[in-house]
């Protein structure tokens, strides 16, 4: 008999302008002061639903991704302490977009939490954690 997994996954994308000039290194153009038009997905999983067959309340990651990205919506990247000391790159904002929604979401049975963020049509990057979300 086959030993398999049973997971869920549930997504929501939201989209927001921000700019940000790269730091560090010579990459000509991101050097500068730009924007980008991201797309940010938020990826959950796990393998039980509630009690209302969720595995998460749609309505309350809706809530809690949009208040995560009015943080960073029409800001200049670099101008944001979490950025103080970080190169503002899509890895980086990517892993703090995370943190940031964790810190909203209450106890939930998902088991694994990814951010997908895209900087343009074909340039994305991902933070995931396997575990419940964690505010590290």
């Amino acid at each position: 008999m086959e030993n398999r997994a049973i997971m869920f996954t549930l997504g929501l994308q939201r989209d927001f302008i921000a700019s940000h000039y790269l730091v560090g290194g010579d990459w000509g153009a991101e050097n500068h002061l730009h924007a980008h038009h991201y797309k940010v997905e938020v990826i959950l999983r796990g393998v039980s639903l509630d009690q209302h067959g969720y595995l998460v309340d749609l309505a309350a990651l809706e809530e809690a991704l949009d208040s995560c990205i009015v943080h960073f919506r029409d800001k200049t990247l670099n101008e944001l302490p979490e950025f103080h000391s970080l190169n503002p790159s899509i890895e980086h904002l990517a892993r703090l977009i995370h943190q940031n929604l964790c810190r909203r979401l209450s106890v939930e049975p998902f088991t694994a939490v990814e951010i997908k963020l895209w900087e343009n049509d074909f340039a994305w990057a991902a933070y995931r954690e396997t575990a419940r979300c964690t505010s590290a």
